[in-house]
Protein backbone atom coordinates (compact mmCIF):
# COMPACT_ATOMS: atom_id res chain seq x y z
CA UNK A 1 0.00 0.00 0.00
CA UNK A 2 1.46 3.34 -1.11
CA UNK A 3 0.10 6.53 0.42
CA UNK A 4 0.96 10.03 1.51
CA UNK A 5 0.02 11.46 4.90
CA UNK A 6 -0.33 15.18 4.18
CA UNK A 7 -0.03 18.20 6.46
CA UNK A 8 0.35 16.33 9.75
CA UNK A 9 2.16 17.41 12.90
CA UNK A 10 4.88 14.75 12.65
CA UNK A 11 6.96 13.60 15.63
CA UNK A 12 10.31 12.73 14.09
CA UNK A 13 13.82 12.71 15.55
CA UNK A 14 12.53 14.09 18.84
CA UNK A 15 10.81 17.10 17.29
CA UNK A 16 7.33 18.05 16.13
CA UNK A 17 7.14 19.47 12.60
CA UNK A 18 4.32 20.09 10.15
CA UNK A 19 5.13 18.02 7.07
CA UNK A 20 4.13 15.15 4.79
CA UNK A 21 5.16 11.52 5.18
CA UNK A 22 5.38 9.13 2.23
CA UNK A 23 4.90 5.36 2.56
CA UNK A 24 5.79 2.98 -0.27
CA UNK A 25 5.77 -0.82 -0.15
CA UNK A 26 5.31 -0.79 3.61
CA UNK A 27 8.31 1.47 4.30
CA UNK A 28 8.74 5.15 5.10
CA UNK A 29 10.44 6.64 2.05
CA UNK A 30 10.27 10.44 2.40
CA UNK A 31 9.43 13.42 4.57
CA UNK A 32 8.88 16.92 3.25
CA UNK A 33 6.65 19.83 2.39
CA UNK A 34 4.07 19.71 -0.41
CA UNK A 35 5.13 16.23 -1.53
CA UNK A 36 1.73 15.69 -3.12
CA UNK A 37 2.58 18.08 -5.94
CA UNK A 38 5.57 15.95 -6.88
CA UNK A 39 3.98 12.52 -6.69
CA UNK A 40 1.00 12.71 -8.98
CA UNK A 41 -1.40 9.79 -8.69
CA UNK A 42 -0.96 8.47 -5.15
CA UNK A 43 -3.43 7.89 -2.34
CA UNK A 44 -3.36 11.12 -0.32
CA UNK A 45 -4.64 11.11 3.27
CA UNK A 46 -5.21 14.54 4.75
CA UNK A 47 -4.09 14.57 8.38
CA UNK A 48 -4.20 18.33 8.86
CA UNK A 49 -4.35 19.26 12.55
CA UNK A 50 -3.58 15.65 13.51
CA UNK A 51 -0.55 14.22 15.30
CA UNK A 52 1.48 11.71 13.28
CA UNK A 53 3.57 9.61 15.62
CA UNK A 54 5.76 6.52 15.52
CA UNK A 55 3.63 3.56 16.46
CA UNK A 56 3.69 3.39 20.25
CA UNK A 57 5.71 0.66 21.97
CA UNK A 58 4.41 -1.20 25.03
CA UNK A 59 6.82 -3.55 26.78
CA UNK A 60 4.17 -5.00 29.12
CA UNK A 61 0.90 -6.61 28.00
CA UNK A 62 -1.00 -9.80 28.87
CA UNK A 63 -2.71 -11.59 25.99
CA UNK A 64 -3.95 -14.69 27.88
CA UNK A 65 -3.56 -17.11 24.97
CA UNK A 66 -3.07 -20.02 25.37
CA UNK A 67 -4.99 -20.97 28.48
CA UNK A 68 -7.25 -18.05 29.30
CA UNK A 69 -8.90 -17.03 26.05
CA UNK A 70 -12.15 -16.15 27.83
CA UNK A 71 -10.23 -13.09 29.11
CA UNK A 72 -8.41 -12.12 25.90
CA UNK A 73 -6.96 -13.60 22.73
CA UNK A 74 -3.94 -12.61 20.70
CA UNK A 75 -6.32 -11.22 18.08
CA UNK A 76 -8.43 -9.12 20.47
CA UNK A 77 -5.42 -7.97 22.47
CA UNK A 78 -3.52 -6.84 19.40
CA UNK A 79 -6.62 -5.11 18.01
CA UNK A 80 -6.89 -3.25 21.31
CA UNK A 81 -3.23 -2.26 21.00
CA UNK A 82 -3.84 -0.89 17.49
CA UNK A 83 -6.87 0.99 18.80
CA UNK A 84 -4.57 2.68 21.30
CA UNK A 85 -1.93 3.59 18.70
CA UNK A 86 0.52 0.80 19.65
CA UNK A 87 2.30 -1.05 16.86
CA UNK A 88 4.83 -3.05 18.92
CA UNK A 89 3.97 -4.85 22.15
CA UNK A 90 5.75 -7.34 24.38
CA UNK A 91 3.59 -10.13 25.77
CA UNK A 92 4.15 -11.64 29.21
CA UNK A 93 4.46 -15.41 29.76
CA UNK A 94 1.84 -16.05 32.47
CA UNK A 95 -0.04 -18.41 30.16
CA UNK A 96 -1.11 -22.06 30.28
CA UNK A 97 1.07 -23.79 29.32
CA UNK A 98 3.76 -21.36 30.37
CA UNK A 99 6.33 -20.74 27.60
CA UNK A 100 9.13 -22.20 29.70
CA UNK A 101 10.53 -24.57 27.07
CA UNK A 102 11.73 -23.87 23.55
CA UNK A 103 8.87 -25.89 22.04
CA UNK A 104 6.19 -24.04 23.97
CA UNK A 105 7.76 -20.69 23.19
CA UNK A 106 7.94 -21.44 19.47
CA UNK A 107 4.23 -22.31 19.50
CA UNK A 108 3.25 -19.04 21.18
CA UNK A 109 5.45 -16.98 18.83
CA UNK A 110 3.88 -18.68 15.81
CA UNK A 111 0.39 -17.93 17.13
CA UNK A 112 1.35 -14.30 17.82
CA UNK A 113 2.52 -13.95 14.23
CA UNK A 114 -0.55 -15.65 12.76
CA UNK A 115 -3.20 -13.81 14.80
CA UNK A 116 -1.63 -10.51 15.81
CA UNK A 117 -2.34 -7.32 13.88
CA UNK A 118 0.65 -5.55 15.51
CA UNK A 119 4.22 -6.69 16.12
CA UNK A 120 4.22 -8.95 19.20
CA UNK A 121 7.47 -9.78 20.96
CA UNK A 122 7.20 -12.68 23.39
CA UNK A 123 8.71 -13.03 26.85
CA UNK A 124 9.88 -16.45 28.02
CA UNK A 125 9.58 -17.54 31.64
CA UNK A 126 12.61 -17.39 33.94
CA UNK A 127 11.62 -20.44 35.98
CA UNK A 128 9.59 -23.57 35.29
CA UNK A 129 5.88 -22.88 35.66
CA UNK A 130 6.65 -19.37 36.96
CA UNK A 131 6.70 -20.78 40.46
CA UNK A 132 9.51 -23.25 41.09
CA UNK A 133 13.13 -22.42 41.69
CA UNK A 134 14.18 -24.41 38.65
CA UNK A 135 15.68 -21.98 36.15
CA UNK A 136 14.70 -22.76 32.58
CA UNK A 137 17.12 -23.43 29.74
CA UNK A 138 17.57 -19.74 29.00
CA UNK A 139 19.96 -20.34 26.11
CA UNK A 140 17.43 -22.58 24.35
CA UNK A 141 14.69 -20.00 24.94
CA UNK A 142 16.85 -17.29 23.40
CA UNK A 143 17.50 -19.53 20.41
CA UNK A 144 13.73 -20.13 20.11
CA UNK A 145 13.05 -16.40 19.81
CA UNK A 146 12.52 -15.03 23.32
CA UNK A 147 12.42 -11.24 23.51
CA UNK A 148 13.51 -11.27 27.17
CA UNK A 149 12.93 -13.28 30.33
CA UNK A 150 10.26 -12.55 32.94
CA UNK A 151 8.11 -14.19 35.60
CA UNK A 152 5.66 -11.31 35.55
CA UNK A 153 2.76 -11.87 37.87
CA UNK A 154 5.05 -13.53 40.41
CA UNK A 155 8.12 -12.13 42.08
CA UNK A 156 11.07 -14.51 42.39
CA UNK A 157 11.19 -15.14 46.12
CA UNK A 158 14.69 -16.61 46.47
CA UNK A 159 17.77 -14.42 46.05
CA UNK A 160 19.86 -17.39 44.97
CA UNK A 161 17.50 -18.18 42.10
CA UNK A 162 17.47 -14.57 40.97
CA UNK A 163 21.26 -14.34 41.17
CA UNK A 164 21.77 -17.44 39.04
CA UNK A 165 19.14 -16.32 36.52
CA UNK A 166 20.78 -12.89 36.24
CA UNK A 167 24.19 -14.43 35.65
CA UNK A 168 22.85 -16.62 32.87
CA UNK A 169 20.88 -13.77 31.26
CA UNK A 170 23.95 -11.53 31.40
CA UNK A 171 26.08 -14.20 29.71
CA UNK A 172 23.45 -14.48 26.99
CA UNK A 173 23.15 -10.71 26.53
CA UNK A 174 19.43 -10.85 27.32
CA UNK A 175 17.30 -8.55 29.52
CA UNK A 176 15.74 -9.89 32.70
CA UNK A 177 12.40 -8.20 33.40
CA UNK A 178 10.94 -8.61 36.85
CA UNK A 179 7.70 -8.26 38.75
CA UNK A 180 9.11 -7.07 42.08
CA UNK A 181 7.13 -8.45 44.99
CA UNK A 182 8.04 -10.15 48.27
CA UNK A 183 5.11 -12.43 49.02
CA UNK A 184 5.88 -12.51 52.74
CA UNK A 185 4.95 -8.81 52.98
CA UNK A 186 1.61 -8.98 51.13
CA UNK A 187 -0.45 -10.19 54.08
CA UNK A 188 -3.37 -11.18 51.87
CA UNK A 189 -3.87 -7.56 50.87
CA UNK A 190 -6.10 -6.35 48.04
CA UNK A 191 -5.15 -2.64 48.01
CA UNK A 192 -2.41 -0.39 49.36
CA UNK A 193 -1.85 -0.56 53.11
CA UNK A 194 -2.68 2.89 54.46
CA UNK A 195 -5.35 5.20 55.78
CA UNK A 196 -7.68 4.51 52.85
CA UNK A 197 -7.55 0.72 53.28
CA UNK A 198 -8.37 1.23 56.96
CA UNK A 199 -11.30 3.49 56.09
CA UNK A 200 -12.67 0.88 53.68
CA UNK A 201 -11.96 -2.03 56.01
CA UNK A 202 -9.96 -3.86 53.35
CA UNK A 203 -6.69 -5.77 53.88
CA UNK A 204 -3.65 -3.80 52.75
CA UNK A 205 -0.49 -4.63 50.78
CA UNK A 206 2.70 -3.08 52.13
CA UNK A 207 4.74 -0.93 49.78
CA UNK A 208 7.74 -2.66 51.33
CA UNK A 209 6.79 -5.77 49.37
CA UNK A 210 7.99 -3.93 46.26
CA UNK A 211 10.85 -1.75 47.47
CA UNK A 212 12.56 -4.40 49.61
CA UNK A 213 12.76 -6.87 46.73
CA UNK A 214 13.86 -4.13 44.33
CA UNK A 215 16.73 -3.28 46.67
CA UNK A 216 17.80 -6.93 46.61
CA UNK A 217 17.58 -7.14 42.84
CA UNK A 218 19.53 -3.94 42.23
CA UNK A 219 22.45 -5.23 44.29
CA UNK A 220 22.35 -8.51 42.37
CA UNK A 221 22.17 -6.63 39.07
CA UNK A 222 25.21 -4.60 40.04
CA UNK A 223 27.12 -7.80 40.76
CA UNK A 224 26.09 -9.64 37.59
CA UNK A 225 25.99 -6.79 35.05
CA UNK A 226 22.67 -8.00 33.62
CA UNK A 227 20.26 -5.57 31.98
CA UNK A 228 17.64 -5.61 34.73
CA UNK A 229 14.26 -4.02 34.05
CA UNK A 230 11.81 -3.36 36.88
CA UNK A 231 8.13 -3.60 36.00
CA UNK A 232 5.43 -1.16 37.10
CA UNK A 233 7.13 0.90 39.82
CA UNK A 234 4.54 2.14 42.31
CA UNK A 235 6.26 3.53 45.42
CA UNK A 236 8.40 6.55 46.20
CA UNK A 237 11.00 4.25 47.79
CA UNK A 238 11.29 2.31 44.53
CA UNK A 239 11.85 5.52 42.57
CA UNK A 240 14.58 6.58 44.96
CA UNK A 241 16.26 3.17 44.81
CA UNK A 242 16.21 3.27 41.02
CA UNK A 243 17.61 6.80 41.02
CA UNK A 244 20.47 5.67 43.27
CA UNK A 245 21.16 2.59 41.13
CA UNK A 246 21.42 4.69 37.99
CA UNK A 247 23.78 7.13 39.73
CA UNK A 248 26.01 4.12 40.48
CA UNK A 249 26.04 3.09 36.82
CA UNK A 250 24.07 -0.13 37.31
CA UNK A 251 22.57 -1.43 34.06
CA UNK A 252 18.91 -0.91 34.99
CA UNK A 253 15.74 0.41 33.39
CA UNK A 254 12.20 0.68 34.68
CA UNK A 255 8.62 1.47 33.72
CA UNK A 256 5.54 3.08 35.23
CA UNK A 257 1.94 2.26 34.34
CA UNK A 258 -0.56 4.98 33.41
CA UNK A 259 -2.92 4.11 36.26
CA UNK A 260 -0.20 4.67 38.87
CA UNK A 261 0.49 8.12 37.40
CA UNK A 262 -3.19 9.03 37.21
CA UNK A 263 -4.72 7.61 40.40
CA UNK A 264 -3.95 7.10 44.07
CA UNK A 265 -5.71 5.04 46.71
CA UNK A 266 -7.61 8.19 47.66
CA UNK A 267 -9.45 7.86 44.32
CA UNK A 268 -10.86 4.44 45.21
CA UNK A 269 -14.55 5.19 45.84
CA UNK A 270 -15.32 2.04 47.79
CA UNK A 271 -15.08 -1.71 47.54
CA UNK A 272 -14.84 -1.51 43.74
CA UNK A 273 -12.84 -4.26 42.01
CA UNK A 274 -12.16 -2.12 38.95
CA UNK A 275 -9.62 -0.37 41.21
CA UNK A 276 -7.93 -3.66 42.20
CA UNK A 277 -4.56 -4.06 40.54
CA UNK A 278 -1.10 -5.33 41.39
CA UNK A 279 0.87 -3.39 42.39
CA UNK A 280 -2.02 -1.48 43.92
CA UNK A 281 -2.74 2.22 43.67
CA UNK A 282 -0.49 3.81 46.28
CA UNK A 283 -0.87 7.10 48.16
CA UNK A 284 -0.61 10.64 46.84
CA UNK A 285 3.07 10.98 47.79
CA UNK A 286 3.90 7.85 45.80
CA UNK A 287 1.96 9.15 42.80
CA UNK A 288 3.86 12.45 42.95
CA UNK A 289 7.19 10.63 43.18
CA UNK A 290 6.38 8.56 40.09
CA UNK A 291 5.68 11.67 38.02
CA UNK A 292 8.86 13.32 39.33
CA UNK A 293 10.82 10.18 38.39
CA UNK A 294 9.35 10.23 34.91
CA UNK A 295 10.25 13.90 34.48
CA UNK A 296 13.86 13.57 35.66
CA UNK A 297 14.57 10.41 33.66
CA UNK A 298 14.75 7.99 36.56
CA UNK A 299 11.76 6.18 35.05
CA UNK A 300 12.62 5.28 31.47
CA UNK A 301 9.24 4.53 29.94
CA UNK A 302 5.50 4.10 30.29
CA UNK A 303 4.06 0.60 29.90
CA UNK A 304 0.38 -0.27 30.27
CA UNK A 305 0.43 -3.65 32.05
CA UNK A 306 -2.74 -4.33 30.01
CA UNK A 307 -4.40 -7.09 32.06
CA UNK A 308 -7.86 -8.04 30.79
CA UNK A 309 -10.28 -10.14 32.86
CA UNK A 310 -13.79 -11.42 32.31
CA UNK A 311 -16.77 -9.57 33.74
CA UNK A 312 -17.33 -12.37 36.23
CA UNK A 313 -13.81 -11.99 37.60
CA UNK A 314 -14.36 -8.30 38.32
CA UNK A 315 -17.79 -8.30 39.93
CA UNK A 316 -18.29 -8.32 43.67
CA UNK A 317 -15.80 -6.86 46.09
CA UNK A 318 -12.05 -6.54 45.99
CA UNK A 319 -11.46 -9.57 48.19
CA UNK A 320 -13.01 -11.90 45.60
CA UNK A 321 -11.97 -10.25 42.32
CA UNK A 322 -8.87 -10.75 40.18
CA UNK A 323 -6.05 -8.20 40.13
CA UNK A 324 -5.67 -6.21 36.92
CA UNK A 325 -6.72 -3.30 34.73
CA UNK A 326 -6.82 -2.90 30.96
CA UNK A 327 -4.77 -0.11 29.42
CA UNK A 328 -3.94 -0.49 25.75
CA UNK A 329 -6.92 1.50 24.48
CA UNK A 330 -6.85 4.33 27.03
CA UNK A 331 -3.17 4.97 27.84
CA UNK A 332 -2.20 7.67 25.35
CA UNK A 333 -5.45 9.58 25.41
CA UNK A 334 -5.59 9.68 29.24
CA UNK A 335 -1.96 10.72 29.62
CA UNK A 336 -2.23 13.36 26.90
CA UNK A 337 -5.38 14.80 28.49
CA UNK A 338 -4.17 14.85 32.08
CA UNK A 339 -0.48 15.64 31.67
CA UNK A 340 0.19 17.33 28.32
CA UNK A 341 -2.88 19.56 28.22
CA UNK A 342 -2.24 20.55 31.84
CA UNK A 343 1.38 21.44 31.07
CA UNK A 344 2.95 18.83 33.36
CA UNK A 345 4.55 17.00 30.42
CA UNK A 346 5.46 18.13 26.94
CA UNK A 347 3.97 16.20 24.06
CA UNK A 348 7.49 15.34 22.91
CA UNK A 349 8.32 13.79 26.29
CA UNK A 350 5.12 11.75 26.38
CA UNK A 351 5.78 10.42 22.88
CA UNK A 352 9.38 9.60 23.77
CA UNK A 353 8.35 7.67 26.89
CA UNK A 354 5.78 5.70 24.88
CA UNK A 355 7.75 5.03 21.70
CA UNK A 356 11.45 5.73 21.22
CA UNK A 357 12.54 5.28 24.85
CA UNK A 358 11.23 1.71 25.29
CA UNK A 359 12.52 0.73 21.85
CA UNK A 360 15.95 2.13 22.63
CA UNK A 361 16.13 0.60 26.11
CA UNK A 362 15.48 -2.88 24.73
CA UNK A 363 17.46 -2.50 21.52
CA UNK A 364 14.44 -2.91 19.26
CA UNK A 365 15.37 -2.32 15.66
CA UNK A 366 12.93 -0.46 13.41
CA UNK A 367 10.54 0.43 16.27
CA UNK A 368 9.70 3.68 18.02
CA UNK A 369 11.08 6.03 15.35
CA UNK A 370 9.86 7.46 12.06
CA UNK A 371 12.94 7.09 9.87
CA UNK A 372 13.42 6.68 6.13
CA UNK A 373 13.76 2.98 5.41
CA UNK A 374 11.94 1.91 8.58
CA UNK A 375 8.71 -0.10 8.45
CA UNK A 376 5.73 2.25 8.30
CA UNK A 377 4.52 1.69 11.87
CA UNK A 378 2.54 4.87 12.39
CA UNK A 379 -0.20 6.20 14.66
CA UNK A 380 -2.39 9.22 13.93
CA UNK A 381 -4.12 11.01 16.84
CA UNK A 382 -6.73 13.76 17.08
CA UNK A 383 -5.47 16.15 19.75
CA UNK A 384 -8.22 18.75 19.39
CA UNK A 385 -11.54 16.94 19.62
CA UNK A 386 -12.94 15.93 22.99
CA UNK A 387 -14.53 12.50 23.16
CA UNK A 388 -15.73 10.01 25.74
CA UNK A 389 -14.13 6.66 26.58
CA UNK A 390 -16.96 4.24 25.83
CA UNK A 391 -17.13 0.58 26.77
CA UNK A 392 -18.81 -0.35 23.51
CA UNK A 393 -15.79 0.94 21.58
CA UNK A 394 -13.27 -1.38 23.28
CA UNK A 395 -11.75 -4.01 21.03
CA UNK A 396 -10.27 -5.90 23.97
CA UNK A 397 -12.42 -8.56 25.60
CA UNK A 398 -11.60 -6.88 28.89
CA UNK A 399 -13.57 -3.85 30.04
CA UNK A 400 -12.02 -3.80 33.53
CA UNK A 401 -10.98 -0.17 33.84
CA UNK A 402 -12.34 2.66 35.99
CA UNK A 403 -11.65 5.17 33.21
CA UNK A 404 -14.74 4.30 31.15
CA UNK A 405 -16.85 7.42 30.81
CA UNK A 406 -13.94 9.87 31.12
CA UNK A 407 -13.83 12.81 28.71
CA UNK A 408 -10.50 12.89 26.89
CA UNK A 409 -8.51 14.29 23.99
CA UNK A 410 -6.01 12.50 21.76
CA UNK A 411 -7.99 9.52 20.54
CA UNK A 412 -6.47 7.36 17.83
CA UNK A 413 -7.66 8.05 14.28
CA UNK A 414 -5.56 5.52 12.35
CA UNK A 415 -2.86 2.97 13.06
CA UNK A 416 -0.59 1.47 10.39
CA UNK A 417 1.66 -1.57 10.79
CA UNK A 418 4.17 -2.17 7.97
CA UNK A 419 2.15 0.33 5.97
CA UNK A 420 -1.09 -1.63 6.41
CA UNK A 421 -4.09 0.09 8.00
CA UNK A 422 -4.92 -2.03 11.06
CA UNK A 423 -7.20 0.42 12.88
CA UNK A 424 -9.36 3.32 11.72
CA UNK A 425 -11.73 5.30 13.90
CA UNK A 426 -15.31 5.15 12.75
CA UNK A 427 -16.96 8.50 12.09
Amino acid sequence: MNFLLENGLVYQAGKLQKMDLLVQNGLITAFGQNLGRLLGDINKIDVSNKLVSPGLVDVHVHYREPGFTYKETIKTGSLAAAHGGFTTVCAMPNLNPVPDTAERLVNVIAKNKADGVVHIKQYAAITAGLKSEQINDLAALKQAGAFAYSNDGSGIQTAGTMYQAMKQAADLGMPLVEHIEDNSLLNGGVMNEGSRSHELGLPGMLGLSESSQLARDLILAQKTGVHYHACHLSTKESVELMRLAKSKGINVTCEVAPHHLLLSDEDIPGDDAYFKMNPPLRDESDKAALLAGLLDGTIDMIATDHAPHSHEEKVGGMCQASFGITGSETAFTLLYTHFVKSGKLTLEMLLDKMSSAPAKAFGMKNAGELLIGNPADIAVFDLDKESEIKEEEYLSKGTNTPFTGDKVYGKTIMTFVDGKLVYQKED
